[in-house]
């Protein structure tokens, strides 16, 4: 899944002037991949640019933002732990035994209490994946200065969703185990379907338009963001709520994804180390916990009510390498094809491309 944006640093607030160099191995690379999947003809014959409509009704901007995660609540709280290098990647301290696996490390939201997000009694229904979805909503709709009432018919929600809860599902076998199948919560359903932390997203705001969930594992978050703004184009929507939620550290995890040899190993000793995907050293990803939320908009529609603006999405694309359930395929042609498709969209080449956020 790969995205294009246009960053409108005017407008929006200072989010910092240095971007990460794509290095020119990776360039390089790509462009052997763009000759292998193209067959040799030269990009701009296989993948004519489309120009971007000039009409503002045709461009989806993004006016409010908002995050859960192991380095910071809030954006204000992240982006200054991104911009100054700091790791959320520590020692488990959800799972007792977690020295008993080859991988002990993961990304942990600390401090995190939901009742400052939404009633006590509602959080208490929720799993903790749809309680940092509700959090992060409601920060981007602060941030985004939206007023819901009167358009909430047409405000939409799209979230990306790994897996359903696993951690609710691990607590209620538990109890079934011990306790008997009478001593599960009647909320332990509710709670943990997938589709539960967009429909918490709409029922704690009152957003009342569309309300949809993907499921793609790792590319879900950018799909839901993706799927928003088409939303947007084809009229089915005046604003939508996109992005992604996971809760996923428990043991039962933990020991699935150990099994599979997915996770990092190598790098227990110096967890802070370990999530590196562009590193000849990598041995696997880094579990973590958290989520995230965009406002999007038409830019027609943000100008109207004088938002303001963080970037333009000016590129998306969507591929499958119909390969292996797991394993990707090892030419890296599913991912040039997304992309490619990102760069056609938005008129840009890969010279053009200032930073990659990768798998970790």
């Amino acid at each position: 899944m790969s995205h294009t944006h246009k960053p409108h640093m005017s407008t929006g607030p200072d989010l910092g002037d240095e971007l990460v160099r794509l290095p020119a191995p990776l360039e390089q690379q790509l462009e052997e991949i763009v000759i292998s999947v193209t067959g040799g003809a030269p990009l701009v014959e296989t993948l004519p640019q489309l120009e971007l409509d000039a009409n503002a009704s045709q461009r989806i901007v993004i006016t409010g933002m908002g995050v859960v995660s192991p380095v910071g609540l809030g954006v204000p709280a992240f982006w200054d732990s991104i911009s100054s290098g700091r790791s959320g990647i520590d020692h488990y301290t959800f799972i007792p035994n977690f020295r008993a696996y080859p991988s002990q490390i993961g990304g942990e939201v600390k401090d995190f209490d939901p009742r400052a997000y939404m009633d006590f009694k509602e959080a208490r229904r929720m799993s903790r994946m749809s309680q940092f979805a509700v959090a992060a909503a409601r920060m981007a709709l602060e941030d985004s200065k939206l007023v819901v009432d009167g358009i909430a018919d047409d405000v939409a929600v799209v979230m990306g969703v790994g897996s359903n809860a696993f951690p609710e599902t691990e607590q209620a076998m538990r109890i079934l185990i011990e306790r008997g199948g009478s001593k599960v919560s009647p909320f332990f359903i509710p709670s943990s379907l997938p589709n539960m932390p967009a429909c918490q997203i709409a029922i704690q705001l009152g957003l009342r338009g569309s309300n949809s969930t993907i499921a793609t594992a790792c590319a879900a978050s950018s799909q839901a963001i993706g799927d928003a703004a088409a939303m947007l184009l084809r009229g089915d929507a005046e604003v939508v709520f996109a992005g992604g939620a996971e809760a996923p550290i428990c043991e039962l995890t933990l020991a699935g994804f150990c099994a599979m040899r997915a996770l990092s190993s190598g790098y227990n000793d110096d967890p802070q180390r370990a999530s590196r995907p562009f590193d000849a050293g990598r041995d696997g990803f880094v579990a973590g916990e958290g989520a995230a939320v965009l406002v999007l908009e038409t830019l027609a529609r943000a100008r109207e009510r004088g938002a303001r603006i963080y970037a333009e999405l000016i590129g998306y694309g969507a591929s499958a390498d119909a390969y292996h359930v797991t394993a990707p395929d090892p030419v890296g042609q599913g991912a040039a094809r997304a992309m490619l498709r990102a760069m056609r969209r938005a008129g840009v080449g890969p010279q053009q491309i200032d930073y990659i956020n990768a798998h970790a």
